[in-house]
């Protein structure tokens, strides 16, 4: 694996709602984040992606997050999305590999296909189960992501973080596999190395401070009501 060396990969994402959204705020987070000692970072709008490009040498995995009415995929859903990402150069464009319906293509090994055919794109594929990495493997995808695994609408409630789809993709697949999703420690970062992630994605437990402070609030306030 040429553009991502093993390590950590830190996911820097805010959406319009929420605090630390634009302002060139991802921008430091990713600069943040490299001066911590991450080898990658995933980034979502071309605004960002852009801007974080222009001041920080990491590899960027792009993303653009689109609802589609009646669909359930947002993570790069269409060819519209993956054109766009094209055109700002990120290293790697992620997309939604489940088998959910999508606006376009009947099946993702479609969809992944249809892209490796029209552009000369490095893709990772988010997944949620073997099936999907699987599929997604042998449609030409160059890494799977376990990004789906743990969706609330759609991961059944899988623990966090998956391990046991990691082991069993990363003894059946001869491309990287990425750990993704609640990965919430450096001992869970670990495990999924153990288990035989490449690399790991971190989000929410080093990007989203108010989902940091919910956590240590929910703690300290369940603490004071049992005292």
């Amino acid at each position: 694996m040429n553009i991502l060396n093993r390590g950590l990969i830190v996911s820097c994402q805010a959406l319009e709602d929420e605090p630390l959204f634009g302002m060139g705020i991802m921008t430091k987070m990713a600069m943040a984040a490299k001066a911590g000692g991450a080898i990658g970072l995933r980034v979502n709008g071309l605004d960002d992606i852009i801007a974080i490009k222009k001041e920080c040498d990491l590899p960027v995995i792009g993303i653009i997050k689109k609802v589609y009415r009646g669909y359930d995929v947002y993570i790069t859903p269409t060819m519209n999305e993956v054109a766009q990402l094209v055109t700002v150069n990120p290293d790697i464009i992620a997309l939604d590999a489940t088998m959910r319906q999508r606006p376009e293509f009947e099946k993702p090994e479609e969809f992944i296909a249809a892209v490796k055919k029209r552009f000369n794109v490095c893709i990772m594929a988010d997944i949620s189960n073997f099936e999907e990495g699987f599929n997604a493997f042998q449609a030409g995808s160059d890494m799977i992501a376990t990004t789906l695994a743990l969706d609330i609408n759609y991961g059944m409630g899988k623990r966090s973080p998956d391990l046991d789809l990691i082991r069993k993709l990363a003894a059946q697949i001869s491309i990287p596999v990425i750990a993704e999703g609640n990965i919430e420690s450096p001992e869970q970062a670990v495990e999924c190395l153990k288990a035989g992630a490449y690399a790991v994605v971190v989000g929410s437990a080093i990007t989203r401070p108010q989902l940091i402070t919910k956590r240590f609030v929910e703690e300290i306030n369940d603490y004071i009501i049992l005292e």
